[in-house]
Protein backbone atom coordinates (compact mmCIF):
# COMPACT_ATOMS: atom_id res chain seq x y z
CA UNK A 1 0.00 0.00 0.00
CA UNK A 2 1.35 3.38 -1.01
CA UNK A 3 1.60 5.72 1.94
CA UNK A 4 2.75 9.28 2.56
CA UNK A 5 2.90 10.68 6.07
CA UNK A 6 3.37 14.38 6.68
CA UNK A 7 4.50 16.09 9.85
CA UNK A 8 5.70 19.46 11.06
CA UNK A 9 2.71 21.74 10.65
CA UNK A 10 1.62 24.12 13.35
CA UNK A 11 0.93 27.72 14.24
CA UNK A 12 3.41 30.56 13.89
CA UNK A 13 3.34 34.31 13.73
CA UNK A 14 3.99 36.41 10.65
CA UNK A 15 7.63 36.21 9.68
CA UNK A 16 8.10 32.85 11.32
CA UNK A 17 9.36 29.57 9.87
CA UNK A 18 8.28 25.97 9.82
CA UNK A 19 9.71 22.78 8.39
CA UNK A 20 7.37 20.16 6.99
CA UNK A 21 8.40 16.56 6.35
CA UNK A 22 6.90 13.84 4.21
CA UNK A 23 7.88 10.19 4.46
CA UNK A 24 7.04 7.73 1.70
CA UNK A 25 6.58 4.03 2.29
CA UNK A 26 5.08 1.00 0.62
CA UNK A 27 4.16 1.65 -2.99
CA UNK A 28 5.00 5.35 -2.64
CA UNK A 29 8.63 4.64 -1.84
CA UNK A 30 10.88 5.19 -4.79
CA UNK A 31 8.54 7.67 -6.47
CA UNK A 32 10.30 9.75 -9.09
CA UNK A 33 8.62 12.93 -7.90
CA UNK A 34 7.47 14.07 -4.50
CA UNK A 35 5.90 17.41 -3.96
CA UNK A 36 4.09 19.74 -1.62
CA UNK A 37 0.75 21.30 -2.38
CA UNK A 38 -1.49 23.48 -0.31
CA UNK A 39 -5.21 24.00 -0.15
CA UNK A 40 -7.54 26.46 1.49
CA UNK A 41 -11.13 25.37 2.01
CA UNK A 42 -13.12 26.04 -1.13
CA UNK A 43 -10.09 26.38 -3.36
CA UNK A 44 -8.15 23.88 -5.43
CA UNK A 45 -4.80 22.51 -4.41
CA UNK A 46 -1.91 24.62 -5.63
CA UNK A 47 1.66 23.53 -6.13
CA UNK A 48 4.19 24.80 -3.63
CA UNK A 49 7.34 22.84 -4.47
CA UNK A 50 8.30 19.60 -6.18
CA UNK A 51 11.47 17.58 -6.28
CA UNK A 52 12.70 14.96 -8.71
CA UNK A 53 14.10 12.36 -6.36
CA UNK A 54 16.37 10.86 -9.02
CA UNK A 55 18.52 13.93 -9.49
CA UNK A 56 17.31 16.20 -6.72
CA UNK A 57 16.13 18.96 -9.04
CA UNK A 58 13.62 21.24 -7.31
CA UNK A 59 10.68 22.99 -8.94
CA UNK A 60 8.81 25.80 -7.24
CA UNK A 61 5.32 27.11 -7.63
CA UNK A 62 4.69 30.83 -7.73
CA UNK A 63 3.51 30.77 -4.12
CA UNK A 64 7.01 29.82 -2.99
CA UNK A 65 8.25 33.26 -4.10
CA UNK A 66 11.81 32.53 -3.06
CA UNK A 67 10.80 31.95 0.55
CA UNK A 68 10.48 28.16 0.59
CA UNK A 69 13.03 25.41 0.02
CA UNK A 70 12.39 21.75 -0.77
CA UNK A 71 14.98 19.06 -0.09
CA UNK A 72 15.18 15.30 0.11
CA UNK A 73 16.73 12.93 2.58
CA UNK A 74 19.61 10.63 1.74
CA UNK A 75 17.23 7.70 1.26
CA UNK A 76 15.22 9.78 -1.22
CA UNK A 77 11.97 8.69 0.44
CA UNK A 78 11.77 11.67 2.76
CA UNK A 79 11.13 15.17 1.52
CA UNK A 80 11.25 18.32 3.59
CA UNK A 81 9.83 21.76 2.92
CA UNK A 82 11.35 24.73 4.70
CA UNK A 83 8.86 27.58 4.98
CA UNK A 84 10.37 30.96 5.74
CA UNK A 85 9.00 34.46 6.21
CA UNK A 86 5.47 33.17 6.52
CA UNK A 87 2.43 35.41 6.18
CA UNK A 88 -1.24 34.79 7.02
CA UNK A 89 -1.83 34.15 3.30
CA UNK A 90 0.30 31.02 3.66
CA UNK A 91 -2.21 29.48 6.07
CA UNK A 92 -3.50 26.28 4.48
CA UNK A 93 -3.52 22.51 4.62
CA UNK A 94 -0.21 21.37 3.18
CA UNK A 95 -0.23 17.93 1.58
CA UNK A 96 2.46 15.73 0.11
CA UNK A 97 1.92 14.00 -3.23
CA UNK A 98 3.98 11.44 -5.11
CA UNK A 99 4.05 10.36 -8.71
CA UNK A 100 6.10 9.07 -11.64
CA UNK A 101 6.73 12.60 -12.94
CA UNK A 102 6.82 16.11 -11.57
CA UNK A 103 3.65 17.94 -12.49
CA UNK A 104 2.40 21.23 -11.12
CA UNK A 105 -1.15 20.03 -11.59
CA UNK A 106 -2.37 18.38 -8.39
CA UNK A 107 -5.01 16.36 -10.23
CA UNK A 108 -2.30 14.26 -11.88
CA UNK A 109 -1.13 12.80 -8.59
CA UNK A 110 -2.82 9.69 -7.25
CA UNK A 111 -0.93 9.20 -3.99
CA UNK A 112 -1.47 11.73 -1.19
CA UNK A 113 -0.79 12.07 2.48
CA UNK A 114 -3.38 13.16 5.00
CA UNK A 115 -2.00 16.70 5.17
CA UNK A 116 -0.67 18.94 7.90
CA UNK A 117 -2.17 22.29 8.84
CA UNK A 118 -0.12 25.49 8.78
CA UNK A 119 -1.63 28.53 10.45
CA UNK A 120 0.06 31.91 10.38
CA UNK A 121 -1.25 34.66 12.60
CA UNK A 122 -0.69 38.37 12.16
Amino acid sequence: QAQLVESGGGSVQTGGSLTLSCAASGGAAGSVCMGWFRQVAGDEREAVALINTRGGSPYYGTVAAGRFRISQGSDKNTVSLQLNNLTPEDSAMYSCGAGPRCWFEARKYTVWGQGTQVTVSS
